[in-house]
């Protein structure tokens, strides 16, 4: 009867254990990503109003980070899984956001802006690096992903003239905002309407417009 009780207690543990170790990481991730949603809900003003017209940037072409980007890495026979996905996404995200600001002035009208969404995503990033056990950033990226990973943080100045491309803040601001629904849709998602975020066809619809309404 001993040994019977200690066994129900061990499977008493299991089951309390499983759905810590089971349960998605993403829960505590809403809060920061939603606070960086309400910020993207202003991007039409601050990233197009506020620029000249066709108005571009120089950044690495792995910077154009697109819901294509992610279709491809998981439909492949090595798809990579969501949390790979993500830690690509913080690492791409942040570079994109610190050229967009190195090319304000400090009295541009879109500056203040977008040193607030910085902090958000770096908040929300911080926040992502605490939901997770350390050892889970410390194991070996895959060859794909840390082929991006190395070419994102290598000197410019190393870097041949075809890894540039010009883009729109406000292109990059978007891909910013799908990718996020797409990655984190847990997040974002209507417990009345059932929404692929993953698909460019959601995005064509317009519904972004009636879920985040922009300034």
């Amino acid at each position: 009867m001993v040994q019977l009780s200690t066994a129900v207690c061990l499977l008493g543990g299991l089951f309390l254990i499983a759905p810590v170790l089971m349960a998605p990481t993403h829960s505590s991730m809403c809060t920061p990503l939603r606070t960086i949603n309400d910020s993207l809900s202003h991007r039409r003003r601050y990233m197009k109003h506020n620029f000249p017209i066709e108005y571009t940037i120089k950044v690495h072409n792995r910077e154009i980070f697109r819901l294509s980007n992610i279709s491809r890495m998981k439909l492949r026979p090595e798809g990579l899984d969501d949390l790979v996905l993500q830690r690509l996404w913080f690492q791409v995200y942040q570079g994109v956001l610190k050229k967009i600001l190195w090319v304000l002035p400090t009295r541009h009208p879109s500056r203040p802006y977008t040193a607030e969404l910085e902090r958000r995503f770096k908040d929300a990033q911080a926040v992502f690096m605490q939901s997770h056990p350390a050892e889970v950033f410390q194991e070996d990226l895959p060859e794909k992903i840390q082929d991006i990973w190395d070419s994102l943080t290598e000197k410019p100045e190393n870097m041949p003239e075809s890894s540039w491309r010009f883009a729109t803040p406000k292109f990059l601001l978007d891909n910013l905002c799908r990718t996020m629904y797409c990655l984190f849709s847990e997040c974002f998602s209507n417990a009345d309407v059932q929404e692929d975020y993953c698909e460019v066809s959601h995005w064509r619809k317009g519904r972004k417009k009636d879920m985040q309404p922009e300034s």
